[in-house]
Parts: C-alpha cells; sequence; structure tokens
C-alpha cells in the first residue's frame, strides 16, 4: 500500500509518499518540504495570509516533485491523504483542495486526516510502537497529553491552559531578541547558560491533573530580564538557561500525573511517547529519558525531522485508517479546530 500525504496546516508546505510493507512496517519514498521560515521571520511569528499564499504557489510542484523522487507515476499509489485540520483555515483549505482534485484525477480514495492524529501515529512508522501508549504532543499550537489506545481511539488526560509549549518558547524568544522559529534559539542560547541563576516557576507542579500553565513563567521570564537590563549575551543565556529548566521540570511532573491516571484496564502504557516540533528539543528528550528510566516504561520518539510538521506523518496516518477501512468522500470539509478526544469534540460542538 502506497500512500500520497499532503501538509499544509501552518508554515510548511509538504508532500510525501510512504508505503506500508508486508510485514507491517513503514517506508518513506519521498519526503519534500518547503519551509515557509525567511517568509515569517520577519514578522517573529507565521502570518496566515502570507502562508497561505506560499502553500497556493507550491503545494503542485511539491506533489510533483515528490512523485519524481519516489520513481512513481501519479496511478501507483493506493490513496491520498490530505491534512483537513487543524491549523490556520487558509493554509488548511490548499493542502485539503490539492488532495481532493488528486484523488478526484486518479480515482484513488480521499483520507482526510487530522494533524493532531498523524502527530500522535508518526512514531509507528519508525518504531511500530503497540498501542496503548501515552503521548506528549508538544508543538507551537497544541501541547497535550494523551492516551493513544488505538487509531480514532484517544483520550485527552491533559492540555495547557494558556500557551502551548512551542508557543511559549517563541514569545520568550521574542522579547529576548533571539531570532524566529524561537524553539532552536532558546536551546541553542541555553546551553551556554545557568539554568539556577534566575528563580523561575514551574507552574501547577504537584498538582492531581495534568493540565499546562505557561502564560505565568513567560510572564516571569520577561521581569526577570527586565530588572537587569540592558541585558548582556550571558544575561540572555542564562534566561533562556532557566526557561528551558523550567519547562522540562513542567513537562516531567505532567507527564508523571498523566502516567498515573492512565486508563487502561491494567494501568499500564506500553511507551511514552513524545511527538511535535517541541520533542526536537534535545533537553526535553534527555530527560524524558531519564524519567522513563525511574518509571521503568520505555521513551520513544520519533526522528527530528518527523516531529516538525511533514508530509510523511499525514501519509502514515492516511494508510494506518485506510487499512482500517476508513475513507471520506468529496463533502469532507476543512477544520480550523478538531480535538482528538471525542468527549472534546463534544463539548466543542456544543459550544458552537
Amino acid at each position: 500500500m502506497r500512500v500520497l500525504g499532503i501538509e499544509t496546516t501552518c508554515d510548511e508546505t509538504a508532500a510525501a509518499i510512504v508505503e506500508l510493507k508486508p510485514d507491517g512496517s513503514g517506508a518513506i519514498l519521498a519526503d519534500e518540504i518547503m519551509s515557509q521560515i525567511a517568509a515569517h521571520s520577519p514578522y517573529g511569528g507565521v502570518v496566515p495570509e502570507i502562508a497561505a499564499r506560499a502553500h497556493v504557489e507550491i503545494v503542485d510542484a511539491l506533489i510533483g516533485r515528490a512523485f519524481a523522487t519516489a520513481g512513481l507515476t501519479p496511478h501507483a499509489i493506493d490513496g491520498v491523504a490530505a491534512a483537513a485540520g487543524p491549523g490556520l483555515i487558509g493554509g488548511v483549505l490548499v493542502g485539503l483542495m490539492a488532495g481532493k482534485g488528486f484523488a478526484l484525477a486518479t480515482g484513488k480514495p480521499l483520507i482526510a486526516v487530522n494533524h493532531l492524529e498523524a502527530h500522535a501515529l508518526v512514531v509507528r512508522l519508525t518504531s511500530r510502537v503497540a498501542f496503548p501508549y501515552l503521548l506528549l504532543l508538544a508543538s507551537g499550537g497544541h501541547t497535550q497529553i494523551l492516551a493513544v489506545n488505538g487509531v480514532g481511539d484517544y483520550i485527552r488526560l491533559g492540555a495547557t491552559m494558556d500557551d502551548a509549549i512551542g508557543e511559549a518558547f517563541d514569545k520568550t524568544a521574542k522579547l529576548l531578541g533571539l531570532p524566529y522559529p524561537g524553539g532552536p534559539s532558546v536551546e541553542a542560547w541555553a546551553r551556554e547558560g545557568d539554568p539556577h541563576r534566575f528563580q523561575l516557576p514551574r507552574p501547577l507542579i504537584g498538582r492531581p491533573n495534568a493540565d499546562f500553565s505557561l502564560s505565568g513563567l513567560k510572564t516571569a521570564t520577561r521581569q526577570a530580564a527586565e530588572r537587569i537590563a540592558p541585558l548582556k549575551r550571558q544575561d540572555v543565556c542564562d534566561l533562556c538557561a532557566g526557561f528551558q529548566a523550567a519547562v522540562v521540570d513542567v513537562i516531567v511532573d505532567r507527564l508523571r500525573v498523566a502516567l498515573g491516571r492512565f486508563p487502561d484496564a491494567d494501568g499500564a502504557a506500553r511507551a511514552i511517547v513524545i511527538a511535535g516540533g517541541v520533542a526536537s528539543n534535545g533537553a526535553i528528550r534527555e530527560a524524558l529519558g531519564r524519567f522513563s528510566q525511574q518509571v521503568g516504561v520505555p521513551l520513544v520518539a520519533p526522528p527530528p525531522k518527523l516531529c516538525t510538521d511533514n508530509g510523511a506523518m499525514i501519509a502514515w496516518a492516511g494508510i494506518e485508517r485506510l487499512r482500517r477501512g476508513l475513507s471520506d468522500d468529496m463533502s469532507v470539509a476543512a477544520r480550523p479546530r478538531w480535538p482528538l478526544d471525542a468527549r472534546a469534540e463534544r463539548a466543542l460542538n456544543n459550544k458552537a
């Protein structure tokens, strides 16, 4: 089984072709990505209108490039998977419409993929992790802890009450005058810093639920910077190190709580999985590696290139759904919000 995956939910345009092998493992035949960092850097964040226009200009060429890289013709695939949300609606529409057009032209089934589900399942492309597992999904727009019981079967154990982790990194980088994207910038400067110089808070540590709150940490970092302004290079390094150390401590504590609340019948998760762009952070990976050894549950993480937005994860989610007989018709709509947990979905619909 081979599936084309199209990703346009934020500021990466991506197209990939992934193959399901007879033994159940996956192989990435092509993975083309066009980043928009240069276009958004002057603004310190993603500008939705710029992102949508960039997707329109490149998505068809990237799909063609993916087929050329894989050495396949368009009719050699078995399905077309396109991210249908959640995300910036202009960008989501571009990718979904491209997927619909390709499916119509080739007569192949369309799979409308939840971008978050793609992050949740991509570890099974590279590591074949068995269900159920505990997932930390952390990116610029999303932070939540989920019990992943199967394809389409998710229970949200915790979520952010304000900023996503990646968003907090970006905003902290901006207030310290570091370039966008903020996550890699803060991580790089933190390597030369003293994480103990500034006494920054660890919001919600010790609370019985697994939720996050990062706005207070971001504010405390800003206040610490203002007290010693103008900042020298070492000040920035120390602030980055302190901020990152606080985030790491919060993540470990929240995962510890979530692991104790894991809803499996015997209370056991087979693995702890991290996904999303923040999962590329080396300090977070190292801390979670130590945590997994303490609790006796293996940590499994996709390669860093599959943690950020990419077409391969969309294609793999398409394979996971298509092999279970799941596909969509041409009436499927783009969705700016799309919770993975069915209970959260019902709550969202009730508010609407």
